[in-house]
């Protein structure tokens, strides 16, 4: 086996074509070459805020403007989810060096400008 083509293709970056938010997996397209990956996991890479002694987080209570009852003192549930990449989206993904090896995605990717 070439060293160099295993190690070249370990980090590949590549556009989202299809996600599937209720396993956590997305496919790419692959920028160097068009390419559409296989199925692939989406490591949560973002800091999020976990329950606490499985209380849901609250907002903070916001007071109310006008005196009306719709803008009363309020606090709303916070729904936490976990970041998964958008249709479109570039991200970046990591391969095991085997040959056809399952791959991850790391997060989103920027290019530098």
């Amino acid at each position: 086996m070439d060293v160099e083509k295993i190690l070249a293709g370990l980090v590949r970056v590549g556009s989202v074509t299809a996600i599937d938010n209720g396993k956590r997996i997305a496919r790419i397209k692959f920028q160097d070459s068009g390419i559409i990956s296989g199925w692939l996991a989406v490591l949560d890479t973002h800091p999020h805020i976990p329950d606490y002694d499985g209380e849901p987080q609250r907002t903070e209570y916001a007071e109310g403007g006008s005196g009306e009852a719709r803008y009363e003192r309020h606090k709303h549930d916070l729904i936490i989810k976990p970041w998964m990449p958008l249709i479109g989206d570039m991200v970046v993904a990591l391969f095991l060096p085997v040959f056809n090896g399952h791959g991850f995605i790391l997060g989103r990717y920027t290019p530098w400008q």
